[in-house]
């Protein structure tokens, strides 16, 4: 729970507040733009919500933040808010919300399908999100795309009785997993989903196409937001960046229009114009790796 004692300077006075616990993981931000802003080295409340809208948002951010870092002084019903996740990206998509302080307060996904629906990633196992996944149909795979991301993976399994789905060479992040990717893939995991080998980040990062048109990216790639362009993240790359660009320039090979990242903001694209980013960022991490 965040503690009003501790809460940053950068906070505009009111309900509203990030205390010194927050890890700058963006969560917030991409909750609530609005609301949250980035200051040295966390979030911090720019703006206090007063329309009931923008009040909702907000306590999703609360309720989404990993860390408990955010806090509300106010009189608004957080449990109200509880059953908001898992919340609509488009179609049959939804963001999880209650990103796991496990892996950095990485995002996770949902597909619904009517073979059985899928986890991308994984939350904190909380009740509240365990019910509402029950209700819209329960898990029947959760896809990994690499070791920082998993998670709770492990109880969402389970509890679902679901099929986790991981490359071997991050397979030591989760060993029981049931479905072990090998080799080079691409992957036809079911008609419509295709995981596709993104090595780079780490050794097995892959990541998951859907439909031709979600792309579930994992740590390979975001929307940067200030920039207004795709970004990939060098400080972080934990095993080759060469090899991370190679896998770049190979995504413009397929087609799709959502980028939908473990970690960063998500962005929605003409395929055309997403397939061009993708070609521009792969030349643009090459030429910093001469």
């Amino acid at each position: 729970m965040a503690n009003p004692r501790e809460r940053v300077a950068e906070n505009a006075p009111g309900d509203f507040f990030v205390d010194s616990t927050c890890i700058d993981c963006d969560t917030c931000r991409q909750i609530a733009p609005r609301v949250f802003g980035q200051a040295a080295t966390t979030s911090f409340v720019k703006a206090q919500p007063t329309a009931g809208a923008d009040r909702r948002v907000a306590i999703q951010a609360l309720l989404a933040c990993p860390t408990g870092s955010i806090g509300d002084l106010g009189d608004d019903d957080v449990k109200a808010v509880a059953d908001d996740f898992p919340l609509p990206v488009e179609g049959s998509v939804y963001y999880c919300g209650y990103n796991s302080p496990k892996s950095y307060g990485g995002n996770s996904y949902l597909v619904r399908h009517p073979a059985g629906n899928w986890l991308i990633d994984a939350p904190k196992f909380v009740a509240p999100l365990v019910r509402r996944l029950e209700a819209l149909g329960g898990i029947t795979h959760v896809f990994l795309t690499h070791r920082d991301d998993v998670a709770d993976a492990d109880r969402y399994a389970a509890h679902f009785d679901a099929r986790r789905v991981i490359h071997r060479d991050e397979l030591s992040s989760q060993p029981g997993a049931e479905v072990v990717l090998d080799g080079e893939g691409p992957w036809e995991l079911a008609p419509g989903f295709l995981a596709v080998p993104t090595p780079g980040h780490t050794k097995g990062h892959c990541v998951l196409l859907v439909q031709d048109r979600f792309l579930f990216t994992g740590d390979h790639l975001d929307w940067d937001r200030d920039r207004g362009r795709l970004a990939a993240s060098e400080d972080y790359c934990w095993y080759s960046w060469p090899e991370q660009a190679d896998s770049m320039r190979r995504l413009a090979d397929y087609r799709f229009e959502w980028v939908l990242p473990g970690h960063g903001q998500r962005v929605h694209l003409p395929a055309d114009e997403m397939r061009a980013e993708v070609l521009r960022l792969a030349d643009e991490m090459r030429s910093s790796d001469r």
